[in-house]
């Protein structure tokens, strides 16, 4: 996406008067600050929305020289205007602006010099006539009138990761949780098992060949002090311990490293000796988009290829309790189809209607369903509200259940790496929580992965959130 500014001239030396005067307003936000830190490279503190209240308990003030940078853009976008060029800048600083504050740049021409030269007083002020910055500017216009149709930029997008922020910090003193980690032999994997760690959230229990795990925690800088290490011959046979962990009593979760998922849920899954309960084993991604104002859960995109009813069914529990274990009571869970509306010769909207109707008899409790939806109408109001759909659920879903897992992995990796969502995923419906993450995701994906995790464990205990104010 991208940005279009108005059109803007930009006039030379002979067409501008000593004592024009041109003003901008600009009001002080968040965004603004961490903008200016990347753009910067200064990250003091007490300019960062977050860590000024933290390291010094007062709110962030705006760096000096952000307030310096308003001048240029009344000198770069009114007067001169486009093709304007700096000579020279003189400030002085006589308060500070902070988050919310309106002020007004305003930049008067002092004086014309020869050589197409021009100095320009600057001052700072707010609303209320507090004096911020004031000084001068050494300027040179364009040589001739510029005219422009319009600039048009790249948007800019912040990724907070306030969301998943919310979800580590339910988690804080809360017990760790005993965690298999099966062949954690790469960096990437030993470094997200590392962050849980350092976090809280897991007490680790490695699980693979001993001299690679230990080589690996070298390269990171893990002594690895105090951290069990379970030895197997190889990777191949880490998941079978991990799962046996389990059963003897000691491990309360599993987490996926350095080897390929099959074979962690060929484990999980066997009938004999496995993590199997009386319900279908799903997966759920938890994705965290940039624009969208609540968690997103989408399901199943990593172990059902082909679900049948019933076991659509299984899946849409699953999300549900992920979901109130995350503090979304009565999560919106939409039933996603290619259109809203039965039809007999695409089988995934009968499928959602009966799942609807199975969730209305109580046969799948803790959430409101509704199907078939599509993609549009379950997440987007005014989509909804156009084809005249009304439902609790339509345009508002905050569970997205896809009809196969190609559907599913589809639109979850699309989120990822086109949309930049964070994300985190567990897979539910098995005796313990287990985090299969990809090898593809970062430290952080896995951190959240095991906040997921510990947070489910609660639930599936207690019955209770901890975070209840998710679901407010």
């Amino acid at each position: 996406m991208t940005i279009t500014a108005p059109a803007l001239v930009g006039r030379a030396w002979d067409d501008i008067a000593v004592g024009e005067t041109a003003t901008q307003t600009r009001v002080c936000t968040p965004n603004d600050l961490i903008v200016f830190a990347h753009a910067s490279g200064n990250f003091n503190p007490v300019h960062l929305p977050g860590e000024a209240e933290e390291e010094t308990g007062h709110a962030p003030i705006a760096p000096a020289m952000w307030c310096g940078s308003l001048f240029s853009a009344v000198l770069g976008n009114k007067l001169p205007g486009p093709g304007t060029v700096y000579r020279s800048q003189v400030l002085r600083f006589h308060a500070r602006v902070e988050v919310g504050d309106a002020v007004i740049a305003r930049v008067t021409v002092r004086e014309k010099l020869p050589g197409n030269a021009l100095v320009m007083d600057c001052r700072l002020e707010k609303e209320d006539g507090t004096l911020i910055v004031d000084g001068s500017a050494e300027v040179s216009p364009p040589p001739i009138r510029l005219e422009t149709d319009g600039v048009i930029i790249p948007e800019l997008t912040l990724m907070r990761r306030g969301k998943f922020s919310r979800l580590l910090e339910a988690c804080r003193g809360i017990p760790p949780m005993p965690t298999a980690i099966a062949a954690p032999t790469d960096e990437n994997s030993l470094g997200g098992a590392w962050e849980a760690t350092k976090e809280g959230l897991i007490q680790p229990i490695l699980v693979g060949p001993e001299a690679a795990i230990r080589a690996e925690a070298a390269k990171i800088g893990w002594d690895l002090a105090g951290v069990r290490i379970e030895a197997v011959t190889n990777d191949h046979d880490a998941p079978a311990r991990c799962v046996a962990l389990v059963h003897e009593g000691r491990a309360e979760a599993i987490m996926k490293g350095n080897i390929h998922s099959d074979e962690v849920l060929r484990q999980v899954t066997k009938s004999d000796g496995g993590l199997r309960t009386g319900r279908r084993i799903s997966h759920v991604f938890v994705l965290d988009i940039p624009g969208h104002e609540g968690l997103m859960l989408i399901t199943d995109a990593a172990i059902n290829i082909l679900p049948d009813l019933m076991t659509k069914a299984d899946i849409v529990q699953n999300a549900i309790d992920l979901a109130n274990a995350i503090g979304l009571k009565q999560p919106r869970v939409g039933i996603l189809s290619a259109v809203e509306t039965i039809n007999p010769a695409i089988p995934s909207t009968i499928d959602a209607a009966a799942l609807a109707k199975m969730a209305e008899r109580g046969q799948i409790k803790g959430g409101l369903v509704d199907g078939p939806l599509a993609m549009d109408n379950a997440v987007d109001l005014e989509a909804a509200r156009t084809k005249g759909i009304h439902s609790t659920v339509a345009g508002r879903a905050d569970v997205l259940v896809a009809p196969n897992l190609e559907a599913g992995n589809m639109l979850a990796k699309q989120l990822v790496f086109l949309s930049q969502a964070d994300t985190g995923g567990l897979v539910t419906g098995a005796r313990v929580p287990v985090m299969l993450t990809s090898r593809a995701d970062d430290e952080h994906a896995r951190l959240m992965s095991a906040a997921l995790a510990v947070l489910y464990g609660h639930w599936r205990r207690t019955g209770h959130s901890l975070v209840p104010e998710l679901g407010a």
